[in-house]
């Protein structure tokens, strides 16, 4: 370097400025982080590419471990080989200057010339390259900010994605891929992370809230239907939807099944109620409605019904307890009400006609009436008819009709906005979702999304 200063110096020239070298020592690259974030993008199935696991397992550069088999996850002593191998290929502090990052970039993102499987990020942006480049930079679990971001998910019943739609702008911002019969969703309290039942596999699919990719799937004991998680967010709840019926409890710290709780007749939905304290299930089959306590993950009391137990939904009493359940039974164009201290039915009353519109009878399913939410204010009480494709709305506590407004074909679930003021119906008929003004019963968008969409949840998701 000093001859080459010396030379510059008699020919009058400028040496010329070497590229910024990468800091002597960067920011120390935290393992839960690479556990947790960086970890899962190597099984991430992204669209037109091929799993990283799939080439990078057991040779090349980047050798990740071989699973176990029959495994389907890394155990603790490969995730600290892989985690070896990957800070082999970084410079921490400098994520422009780690091959990691940078070899399966676009060239015309900073990207190298060629990388044998394929350019994965077209930009910088890229919630994966965001991701890497965290790790990198130091970034930890507990570290950085509680940004949130509001997203309605909507699963495709007979599709192989979700979609994820912006209720500031109602467009669809992103999808989910690589999760075929996805049926229920629900959320981390804290944003990080999306839960679906998986059909297909008969597991718990975990995905993480910013990168999108499947993280986990956990195996349950049958063929799972909705979901619902804990308010501290430790259990999600899984009703298993064949004989001789159950509720699996997932633990979301070890992304184990922990336990199956039986219950009479096979799982349509579950719950949990707003406060916390029950976790409630019903059955078709069994015609059966079961109330188990969350703190004991035992049966605490059970209901007979006249019909199947459908869509379920819950009304608070002003100290935050369950003051009643509203219940949508098989083959009943109505509503079921049950007082939840006396443990009985106490009424029900039917949906009335629309008059003038066209009334379906074919492919129902046996549920004539599908989806019902109370408002995030607790005064409306929304439920979907899938004979006259109509959201009807109910004045709480009093239960009088307010309204009807058209929403599409076969309405299956609906989900609120935030603020409350606007439900997102899931018209499995039409391939899309209603958007309706709950103020003023009018819909104000119609958004397309995947093949038969049905259930749906409200997400604050982390940045």
């Amino acid at each position: 370097m000093l001859l080459e200063l010396l030379m510059a110096a008699l020919l009058g020239q400028q040496p010329a400025t070497p590229p910024p070298a990468p800091p002597a020592s960067g920011p120390t690259l935290d393992y839960e982080f690479f556990k947790a974030r960086v970890q899962p993008l190597f099984t991430e199935k992204r669209v037109d590419h091929a799993r990283c696991v799939t080439c990078h397992a057991g040779s090349t550069t980047l050798r990740l471990q071989r699973f176990a088999p029959g495994a389907t996850a890394w155990n603790e002593e490969q995730t600290r080989q892989n985690f070896e191998a990957a800070r082999a290929m970084v410079v921490p502090g400098s994520p422009g200057a780690s091959r990691l990052l940078r070899h399966p970039l676009a060239r015309a993102a900073g990207g190298d010339v060629f990388h044998g499987g394929g350019q994965h990020w077209t930009t910088k942006d890229d919630p994966d390259w965001r991701v890497l480049s965290a790790w990198v930079n130091g970034a930890t679990l507990t570290a950085g900010t509680d940004a949130r971001v509001a997203r309605i998910i909507q699963t495709n019943a007979a599709g192989d994605n979700i979609h994820l739609i912006d209720p500031a702008t109602n467009t669809v911002v992103g999808v989910i891929h690589d999760i075929e019969v996805p049926h229920g969703v629900t959320s981390a309290p804290d944003g990080t992370r999306l839960y679906f039942s998986n059909e297909a596999l008969h597991t718990l699919d975990v995905v993480d809230a910013i990168t999108l990719a499947v993280t986990a799937r956990i195996p349950l004991s049958g063929r799972p239907n909705n979901v619902f998680v804990g308010k501290d967010g430790k259990r999600v709840y899984v009703g298993i939807a064949q004989a001789p019926g159950a509720v699996d409890v997932i633990d979301t710290v070890t992304l184990t099944n922990a336990k199956s709780i039986p219950v009479k007749g096979a799982i349509h939905n579950v719950y949990v109620t707003p406060d916390g304290k029950y976790v409630v299930s019903g059955s078709i089959p069994g015609r059966m409605l079961t109330v188990i306590d969350a703190a004991t993950e035992t049966v605490a009391w059970e209901l007979q019904m006249s019909a199947g137990v459908r869509p379920m939904t819950f009304e608070q009493a002003k100290d935050g307890s369950t003051s009643r359940i509203f219940v949508q039974l098989s083959d009943y164009h109505g509503i079921a009400v049950v007082d939840f201290a006396s443990r009985k039915e106490v009424s029900r009353f039917p949906m009335a006609d629309i008059p003038g519109e066209e009334k379906h009878t074919q492919g129902l399913q046996g549920a004539p009436a599908h989806g019902l939410g109370v408002t995030p204010d607790g005064k409306t009480l929304i439920a979907t008819s899938k004979v006259f494709s109509q959201l009807y709305a109910y004045s709480l506590p009093d239960l009088k009709p307010i309204g009807t407004v058209h929403v599409g074909q076969h309405p299956e679930w609906v989900t609120f906005s935030p603020d409350g003021k606007f439900v997102y119906v899931a018209a499995a008929g039409d391939n899309a979702v209603s958007v309706v003004n709950i103020a003023t019963l009018k819909e104000i968008a119609r958004i397309p999304v995947g093949q038969v969409p049905k259930r749906n949840g409200t997400a604050m998701l982390r940045r």
